[in-house]
């Protein structure tokens, strides 16, 4: 079967605004996994994280992708078609060691 995602063309390089979790830096609280928006570079902690930042920025801008930050796992997940698909040839790069807050 294959994978159709209309959100594809809308993948950028971008810059990481934080990082970790932004919302969860500010507030102090922990998160599991982290997910970057490939969008606008929002970092945002998973659904298996208390808060689901990530989810939340998607419920709030509309940004249809994001890609697996931390630990980098090559994937991206778009929102809209829900489909998981390969980033793994266009990583977003880190900027160093990720703080860990669990």
């Amino acid at each position: 079967m294959a994978i159709f995602c209309k959100h594809l063309s809308a993948i950028r390089d971008v810059v990481p605004s934080a990082p970790g979790c932004e919302e969860c830096l500010k507030s102090g609280d922990p998160w599991l996994h982290l997910r970057i928006c490939r969008t606008c570079g929002h970092v945002g902690c998973c659904d298996q994280s208390p808060n689901r930042h990530a989810t939340k920025h998607f419920h709030a801008t509309r940004h249809p992708i994001i890609e697996a930050y931390d630990p980098p796992e090559g994937w991206g997940w778009c929102y809209v078609d829900e489909v998981m698909f390969d980033l793994s040839g266009r990583p977003t790069p880190h900027p160093g060691p990720i703080p860990r807050f669990y």
